[in-house]
């Protein structure tokens, strides 16, 4: 019991230097994150095999994989700011139920996934199909319907792995042991890699499956990761003890959780809304504008994953020393962040300046794929840098408690500019013109991030 006390007197988010502390955190979360991007593109590039039309089913099921992702991520920062929080202010037994409490929101998150996919999947589908009746081919429609159902369908009713994955890391991320998290979603990440093409394909024996085994292979990566996310939690994380005889839900603790976590939730709502919009306007001009939008997604996923890497060493550092009342700590980790982030999504603006087509090649792209492709990516690419330092002040907003923030910024970005900028720009009937939308929106997000991030140092880091 007493090395115990002194491991969690010991917290090293209290007293290491900030550089090294954040670096030491963030980068086995970065290059985590780098896989898992990896594994996310990996994953179209071997459905794109298939066809253009298997790549655009991919891009349709994507909001809802988002949101599903959205949910469970957000549960997981609520508990991650109190669990973090509460370890600073050395309230252990709260941080113990904050950990259990998230486990059973993410349980019942399944849950609703859960039903989700045995009921909404094909109005879902339908519903971005119908405004490109008159551009796809009845053909064309069938195999990105279909194709849509099988993935999409399989991702929901196993979702179990990704709820329990995430919140599983989310407390090794919470309490510094962030290379054991490295360890989990890598291990997740090369499974689905590894039989990617063996379940799409039908290798070594196994049957074809198409889209369904892409979807088979990342839901059995999850799965795996959160099995092995859960022996490090009970085996090597000593500052949290899950007890879950007796458990009763807490509504306070609940409601706590969920205070920051819904807003988080929001803001991929919103996401999943404004891509979902997308596709409806996209598919107006072809299915090919729309595949070629969810080929930029999975670039732009290996570019901002490691931004979220940073992020998820940045929230616990700032959590634990706003507990701690440490308020030096908390500005040097901002600052830091916010220029690595920068840095990070500078070098992603010039790597889709400099070889957008060879990138679209990695999906197969079609001469007309590379055609709208090539001008969508240099200039969605304008808005990186702004989105690296919204990113990380969305996620200094959470861990401050003021998710509101975030989700405000979110809702500025994409349901008041990004969304309407985007179909107003299609009525030129020039598809190159809806890309403006993003550079154009992410102007409104810094500009909203920096009043609330002045807002947040004078009533909180300012008083310490």
């Amino acid at each position: 019991m007493a090395s115990t006390e002194m491991v969690r007197e010991e917290n090293k988010m209290g007293v290491m230097p900030i550089p090294p502390l954040l670096f030491s955190m963030a980068l086995p979360m970065m290059v985590s994150m780098l896989v898992q991007a990896l594994y996310n593109v990996v994953d179209s590039i071997f459905v794109a095999r298939l066809s253009e039309e298997a790549l655009t089913a991919v891009s349709l099921a994507f909001p809802m994989q988002n949101l599903m992702i959205g949910v469970a991520s957000g549960i997981g920062v609520g508990m991650n700011a109190m669990l973090s929080k509460k370890l600073g202010e050395k309230e252990f037994d709260t941080a113990n139920k904050a950990a259990v409490h998230g486990i059973f929101l993410s349980f019942l998150g399944f849950i609703m996934f859960f039903i989700i996919g045995l009921t909404l999947v094909k109005p879902f589908l339908t519903g971005q199909l119908s405004s490109g009746a008159e551009q796809i081919s009845a053909g064309s429609m069938q195999i990105i319907f279909q194709g849509g159902t099988d993935y999409l369908t399989v991702i929901c009713l196993l979702s179990f792995g990704l709820f329990g994955q995430v919140i599983m890391e989310r407390m090794l991320q919470s309490t510094g042991l962030t290379f054991y998290s490295m360890i989990t979603q890598a291990t997740g990440a090369v499974l689905n890699i590894i039989l990617d093409p063996i379940l799409i394909f039908g290798l070594f024996g196994m049957p074809r499956l198409g889209i369904k085994g892409a979807a088979i292979a990342t839901v059995f990566g999850q799965i795996t990761a959160t099995c092995l996310a859960y022996y490090f939690n009970i085996s090597k994380n000593k500052e949290i003890t899950l007890r879950f005889k007796g458990f009763r839900p807490e509504l306070p603790m609940i409601g706590r959780i969920l205070y920051v976590g819904v807003p988080s939730m929001v803001m991929v709502a919103i996401g999943s809304v404004t891509t979902y919009g997308m596709n409806r306007i996209l598919t107006t001009f072809s299915s090919t504008a729309t595949a070629v939008f969810g080929a930029y997604f999975k670039l732009q996923s290996f570019i901002m994953m490691p931004v979220f890497g940073l992020n998820n060493g940045m929230v616990p550092i700032i959590a634990y020393n706003y507990g701690a009342r440490k308020k030096d700590r908390i500005l040097t980790t901002i600052r830091l962040s916010m220029i690595t982030a920068m840095a990070i999504m500078l070098a992603g603006l010039v790597l889709l300046h400099v070889i957008p087509g060879p990138l679209l090649m990695l999906f197969s792209a079609s001469d007309n794929m590379l055609k709208i492709g090539i001008p969508a990516l240099k200039t969605i690419s304008w808005s990186f840098v702004a989105a690296g330092f919204c990113i990380v002040a969305g996620s200094v907003f959470q861990a401050f408690g003021n998710g509101i923030y975030s989700m405000i910024v979110s809702i500025m970005r994409q349901l008041v500019v990004l969304l309407p900028s985007a179909y107003l720009f299609s009525l030129t009937g020039n598809v190159n013109m809806v890309w403006w939308a993003y550079p154009l929106a992410e102007i409104m997000s810094v500009i909203v991030s920096i009043v609330f991030l002045y807002r947040i140092y004078k009533q909180i880091i300012e008083p310490m």
